[in-house]
């Protein structure tokens, strides 16, 4: 069910859009959350309050999502030296983890990948994205505050200017 939702919504997204400093997005939802690392056990996301975050929901199915990964490695890379934390949130059901797994592999995702399953949906209505659509990223400061968010396709120019706001 989560899948054919977030397809649906991740298709029907034909223009990005970008919310600004932070409007709408609740990361107290984020840090209170535990999801499933891809090595099955759990991960309490409080563990990366402190460090600024590049929050990115995806799906394997998702054609945008595919699109999008190559840049949010390359920023990991990147910006690790500076604190930058990418963290890729998969929308995909419990079963799917192997899957997951293999992707996360095939795409050289070096950060931090957890499953949301069915907590996805509902956490990224409250970091701001009450439509569920996929892919949706979110930027969070060092003190916990929410930056901005983008929906679609983050470009290496978005990239680029959020890792100067996280940065200051």
């Amino acid at each position: 069910m989560i899948r054919r939702f977030a397809l649906i919504l991740c298709l029907g997204f034909v223009a990005a859009s970008t919310a600004r400093a932070g409007e709408g997005i609740d990361t107290a939802a984020f840090f209170s959350s535990t999801l499933t690392g891809l090595d099955g056990r759990k991960i309490a996301m409080q563990q990366f309050r402190g460090r600024p975050l590049v929050v990115n929901f995806w799906a394997r199915w998702c054609g945008p999502c595919r699109e999008e990964i190559p840049e949010l490695v390359k920023l990991s890379a990147e910006q690790a030296v500076d604190g930058i934390e990418v963290i890729g949130v998969a929308i995909e059901e419990s079963d799917k983890l192997e899957a997951v797994r293999d992707f996360a592999r095939a795409y050289d995702m070096g950060y931090p990948v957890v499953l949301a399953a069915n907590d996805g949906i509902p956490l990224m209505k409250a970091l701001g994205n009450p439509q569920a659509g996929l892919p949706f990223t979110v930027y969070i400061g060092r003190d916990g505050e929410p930056l901005g968010s983008k929906m679609g396709v983050v470009r290496r120019a978005d990239l680029e200017a959020s890792a100067q706001a996280l940065l200051k």
